[in-house]
């Protein structure tokens, strides 16, 4: 299984349902607040600082999204997207990147398309079943729950890039 994640060298992620658990909670004012995991923050900037690519394309919409994902220095947030393979292979010529290199973590039926297109799709374990069907990793984890940490991790540890805490008894 690890083996799949040999070649990768560039994360993508879907929004709803995957880096969020899909709730929504509808504001007074209208504005559509989304929950994130403190724990895909930590792997999605720690790829970022190790020299992987990141980008993130969603169907959906939120300057709260959008401004977090920059805190956390992912510089390709891609939102508001009809046709997300279309967006990743133009995005990964531009980079320079294959599909065979780049890993894809969607949940849902808008994903299947663009999951076909790359080396290593992926889902948490919550995804429809079109989707966990297509997958090559389904993680035990669901949406919004760490499942992109997951990935990462794995990835990374692969690589030899997992950052390890000394704890003080090694000091």
């Amino acid at each position: 299984m690890l083996t799949y994640f040999q070649n990768i060298t560039c994360f993508a992620f879907d929004v709803d349902g995957v880096l969020t658990d899909g709730t929504l909670f509808l504001m007074p004012d209208g504005e559509m607040v989304r929950r994130m995991n403190i724990k895909d923050g930590y792997a999605l900037q720690l790829a970022v600082k190790q020299g992987y690519t990141v980008v993130i394309i969603s169907g959906g919409q939120s300057a709260l999204v959008q401004e977090r994902l920059h805190k956390l220095g992912i510089e390709h947030v891609f939102m508001g997207v009809h046709n997300k393979k279309q967006v990743l292979l133009q995005f990964l010529e531009e980079q320079h990147l294959s599909p065979d290199q780049t890993l894809f973590m969607g949940d849902d039926v808008p994903d299947i398309e663009v999951m076909e297109a790359v080396a290593m799709p992926c889902c948490p374990a919550d995804a429809c079943s079109e989707i966990i069907a297509l997958s090559r990793y389904v993680s035990p984890l669901t949406g919004g729950t760490g499942c992109g940490r997951d990935v990462i991790e794995k990835t990374m540890r692969l690589h030899g890039k997992w950052q390890h805490i000394q704890t003080a008894t090694s000091r």
